[in-house]
């Protein structure tokens, strides 16, 4: 059934080559196959485990025997160090000549789609890995998640049990195991009071454990904002989609020559858009993190003033329009219900639609909400 899914895996990739299938392909396919494959090979005789191994590697890029010596050396809790084998030359050079293929053929592709989206999907799994073993190694038993990801969720048994067969992991079930309501990929919605706020990009006046409990955590806000900043590509592709919602928010923005923008944040991508599509307008940016504020300096050319403040209502009376970051801190739903602005546009989660919304991208989860007062 693995082998049939991995070949269905590559025909969907060749069949519809977006951005989100190879992203979240990577993701599902290295936290599934790629990993049952790692510790019960599929085949008796070896060459076909080769070759298995190989098109795995050309499927997600990402030289399998690479990932197989890192996940056992973290099953054996030991140190990894990279050794070169002819079966990861192999692998490394079969990627390569992929991707030079894809450079030379199809160069928009490869780079304003494949590149994004794999670093997206290596993201993912980071972030997967990472939270599988936070607060240590906890499993998620929703039937939901396992049903789609093979038990991946039963986490705990796997580590008890590595050479086990994915479809016994639940045997290994023991009471009072460590669990999570959510599987890992979410597991930083779990985030309790007080931890992370070193993290925050901006904050309000309105307590902050009471707003923990319903807010994602600001350190993932921060490590995707750092990994943005590593590359070129993925800068690119962040600045499309947020212009791309803006234009569409634009026709319902009229008359705004007052704008604040909360949170300038290590990438001020929204200083950026907006100074392009309102270029008559005045801009403020609000942040209490003076690093933050050198940083978005340093990438603007822009005449903005930068406010070293944590957020209050007052900072922004008599702006035409008042932008809301991702990682902001505060009570939220009091902004939606009283905007301070005669305009708001508030960056939120895809699952949160309010006002006349629109969709940043799927990929990032993200969409922008406008509320007129």
């Amino acid at each position: 059934m693995l082998i049939l899914l991995a070949a269905g895996h590559a025909a969907l990739v060749l069949s519809f080559p977006y951005a989100p299938v190879i992203a979240l392909g990577l993701w599902w396919n290295s936290n599934t196959i790629a990993h049952y494959f790692i510790h019960r090979p599929f085949f008796r005789a070896g060459a076909w485990n080769v070759a298995f191994s190989l098109f795995l590697s050309v499927l997600l890029g990402v030289p399998q025997t690479l990932w197989r010596e890192r996940h056992l050396a973290h099953h054996a809790s030991r140190a990894w160090r990279f050794r070169l084998s002819g079966r990861l030359a192999a692998e490394m050079l079969l990627i390569l000549g992929l991707w030079s293929l894809l450079l030379f053929r199809h160069p928009r592709f490869f780079l304003a789609t494949y590149l994004p989206a794999y670093a997206l999907g290596l993201l993912l799994c980071w972030i997967h890995g990472h939270y599988e073993h936070a607060r240590g190694t906890t499993s998620h038993y929703g039937m939901l998640y396992n049903l789609l990801f093979l038990n991946d969720g039963y986490h705990i048994e796997h580590h008890a049990q590595p050479a086990e067969h994915w479809t016994r992991l639940p045997r290994w079930t023991q009471p009072g195991t460590r669990a999570s309501r959510w599987p890992a990929i979410l597991r930083w919605l779990e985030i309790k009071k007080g931890s992370g706020v070193v993290f925050l990009l901006s904050s309000a006046r309105a307590p902050i454990p009471s707003l923990m409990k319903r807010l994602p955590t600001p350190f993932l806000i921060e490590t995707l904002e750092h990994e943005v900043l590593r590359s070129r590509t993925l800068q690119q592709f962040v600045l499309r989609r947020h212009e791309a919602a803006f234009r569409r928010l634009l026709p319902r923005l009229t008359h705004v020559h007052q704008v604040a923008i909360v949170g300038g944040g290590l990438f001020p991508r929204t200083l950026l858009i907006l100074e392009r599509l309102l270029p008559q307008a005045n801009f403020i940016v609000i942040d209490q993190s003076a690093a933050n504020i050198h940083k978005a300096k340093s990438m603007v050319n822009g005449d903005a003033r930068f406010l070293h403040e944590t957020y209050a209502p007052g900072l922004v009376e008599g702006m035409d329009l008042v932008v809301i970051p991702l990682s902001f801190v505060g009570d939220r739903e009091a902004i939606y219900r009283h905007p301070p602005a005669r305009a708001v546009v508030i960056h939120d989660w895809l699952w949160r639609r309010r006002g006349h919304s629109t969709v940043v991208s799927f990929l990032l989860l993200k969409r922008l909400n406008l509320v007129l007062s």
